[in-house]
């Protein structure tokens, strides 16, 4: 037991003891009877039964406090979140993915239970993938200086996962107020705790962490599971440093309904399993001592049944989302530029400033404006050093270290607690340099999938505000992971934008947009361009480019040359070469935008040219040129005079010697031959 025993069978009053039981009978009536929802086919495919967890799923609800704590719950947590506030009517309404599911709206997978208007979180099927997004909310709570805690509940399989390892090092070496709640019964699945941890108790993994309490109790039992609870959140809220509090469970079913634990656990086990009912021990000791007669409970269990009655025959007469609804909620809500609606710009005086000084003064300006804007990354906020390349360079001079800050070398925690800081306030904005170079980023992947849908998934209710800044491409003499080109994968996502400028007013028109919008935009930094002065050009303040709007550089009617990036500016020199030397008019637009696409632009300039060439620094096999390629072949294909052709690197990595480099990479001699060869196609 605790070493302050708030609760137990005698100290607590009657009410208390009645409400429990309440929760825990009704609980236990929708446990049960979920599974006959699949076999009338009436809903909820997936269902984890909680049985033997209900213990510490009671304790994890009475404990969170509705609009002040933040609960993240897994699938298995449908206890947790009735006694958290949520409603027999609300599970079943996601149980069966009626249109009025609170958690999604029957978007999500059944057993995904959340409730965001109380603080409950949608969270997604990855296991223990919810525990950055609960560090990150822990610390946004921190920077508030608001008492409350961020809860994440989980199984103790989900710790074998490395953003957990990462969620709890972060928590630990940042001092946030986060509970990571374990419950522990045994089975990952079928697989045993023997083959995912060294440990019998998985929370003794973490114990040398410097900053971390470690709590065990008996999830099974009510009233040590309550003042477990109750001590893990009052140290949580005295000292402001993270706990774990893992508790003693048993799984008395399967997995999950497409499971059979008969394969795996023999009678002996199962029928253990079952001796250990947790529910039938509460209701023996409410009987044992005198607190309550048969009848009472006897009344409590019928009332729960007819609760239940009630909920399903509204739930059941619900309406089923409609079919057009697939379309509403995908990617957030973009600002509207106001003073450059069109991202264009006449300003000829001042002085020009390069790419690289042009994102610096945005993020200022950006900062300035909204005190809630945050940026972190790796290596950025080193004395007078911001980043390997020095994007951010003064920022946290003037803006302090609460708002800009270091992050580890964990490019998954570093998008994770993105996600999870901003659903602490719908106003924060949070910037990111999401890994050194975009070659990097590949570990957070897992990360931006789950993010991308959090929009759709929510039913609208939360989008993850986040600018990610990756600096991206090659011609730099970087090779392997310093070189390579990523949007070709990102822009496979549906619910988040992908830029990549070319020029310094573009670069801080985007970026204005992207800081301002709702949603993730993943911003592409042509790193050889930092500094370049082709890249210089006037920008004017409040400088404003939409999302969705490409740039034509050139005006053209012989030949389209659609670009972005680096090559851009390849490009633009090959069509004034050839202007001079052939009097051929080349036609350039550099999309800026990559998703969305300015499908608009470009087939203008198709049906103007009736000649499409499309150049990207990244690989032609597979790269975003087949996209581009594909959409004009579809749109304006009886307008092509020429097939549309598509130059690029080629299909191997980008070596470090600068001979491979080049051998790899497009150049403007290379674009400058398949221009000539399709003009005279």
């Amino acid at each position: 037991m605790q070493k302050d025993n708030k609760y137990s069978i005698k100290k607590t009053d009657k009410k208390t003891l009645e409400k429990w039981y309440r929760l825990m009978v009704l609980g236990r009536n929708l446990d049960e009877k979920a599974p006959n929802y699949l076999k009338q086919a009436l809903g909820w495919s997936y269902h984890a039964p909680y049985a033997g967890h209900d213990g510490i799923q009671l304790a994890i609800g009475q404990t969170f406090e509705a609009n002040k704590d933040f609960l993240f719950p897994y699938y298995r947590d449908m206890l947790t979140v009735l006694s958290a506030g949520m409603t027999a009517e609300e599970i079943i309404l996601n149980g069966i993915s009626k249109a009025a599911d609170p958690s999604s709206g029957g978007r999500h997978m059944s057993n995904h239970f959340a409730k965001p208007e109380i603080n409950i979180q949608n969270v997604s099927s990855c296991t223990g993938n919810h525990t950055l997004h609960a560090v990150g909310t822990a610390r946004a709570i921190k920077l508030s200086g608001t008492k409350a805690v961020s809860i994440s509940s989980q199984g103790e399989s989900s710790v074998s996962e490395g953003y957990v390892y990462e969620a709890i090092t972060g928590a630990d070496k940042e001092q946030l107020p986060v509970i990571f709640v374990i419950q522990d019964n045994g089975y990952g699945i079928s697989v045993p705790k023997k083959d995912q941890t060294a440990n019998r108790k998985v929370a003794n993994n973490f114990t040398g962490f410097k900053n971390l309490t470690i709590i065990h109790c008996n999830g099974k039992d009510v009233f040590d599971s309550m003042n477990a609870m109750q001590e893990a959140k009052d140290l949580v809220l005295k000292t402001g440093k993270p706990v774990i509090l893992q508790a003693n469970c048993v799984r008395i079913g399967s997995h999950s309904n497409s499971d059979k634990h008969e394969l795996y656990r023999d009678e002996f086990e199962r029928n253990y399993a079952k001796e250990y009912d947790p529910l039938a021990k509460y209701r023996r000791l409410l009987l044992r001592y005198n607190r309550f007669t048969e009848s009472e409970l006897a009344a409590i269990e019928e009332d729960a049944k007819q609760i239940v009655k009630k909920a399903h025959k509204v739930a059941i007469m619900s309406a089923d989302p409609s079919p057009d609804s697939i379309f509403e909620f995908v990617t957030p809500q973009e600002y509207k530029a106001e003073k450059y609606p069109e991202g264009k710009h006449n300003q000829t005086e001042g002085e020009k400033i390069k790419l690289i000084t042009a994102l610096n003064e945005t993020l200022k300006a950006e900062f300035r404006l909204n005190p809630v804007t945050y940026l972190w990354g790796q290596d950025i906020a080193n004395k007078d050093k911001g980043g390997i390349f020095n994007v951010s360079k003064g920022m946290q001079q003037e803006f302090g270290k609460k708002r800009v800050f270091n992050a580890p070398i964990a490019e998954d925690f570093i998008v994770g607690t993105a996600n999870g800081m901003s659903r602490f306030n719908d106003k924060i904005r949070i910037v990111v340099e999401g890994a050194e170079f975009a070659d990097y980023f590949w570990p957070a992947m897992e990360q931006l999938v789950d993010s991308s849908h959090d929009y759709w998934r929510s039913n609208g209710k939360f989008s993850p505000n986040i600018t990610i800044r990756l600096a991206s491409g090659g011609y730099i003499g970087g090779g392997l992971y310093h070189s390579q080109n990523i949007e070709a994968t990102l822009t496979t996502l549906p619910g988040i934008r992908v830029v990549y400028p070319s020029y310094a007013d573009d670069a801080a028109g985007l970026l204005r947009t992207s800081i301002r919008s709702k949603g993730i935009t993943l911003f592409l930094e042509p790193k050889a361009l930092y500094n370049d002065p082709k890249a210089e050009t006037f920008v004017p303040d409040d400088f404003e480019v939409p999302f969705g709007k490409a740039r034509i550089h050139r005006e053209g009617t012989d030949l389209t040359v659609i670009t972005y990036g680096n090559t851009t500016h390849m490009c633009i020199e090959v069509a004034d070469k050839i202007a001079t030397e052939q009097n051929k008019s080349i036609e350039v637009i550099d999309l800026r935008s990559l998703l969305p696409l300015d499908i608009e632009t470009i087939i203008q300039s198709v049906k103007k040219t009736n000649k499409v060439l499309v150049v990207h620094e990244d690989k032609v096999f597979a790269g975003f040129g087949g996209e581009v390629a594909a959409q004009i072949s579809s749109e304006a294909f009886e307008y092509l005079d020429a097939p549309v052709k598509r130059l690029g690197a080629t299909f191997t990595p980008v070596g470090f010697n600068r001979i491979l480099e080049k051998a790899t990479l497009p150049n403007a001699e290379k674009i400058e031959k398949a221009v000539n060869d399709l003009l005279n196609y």
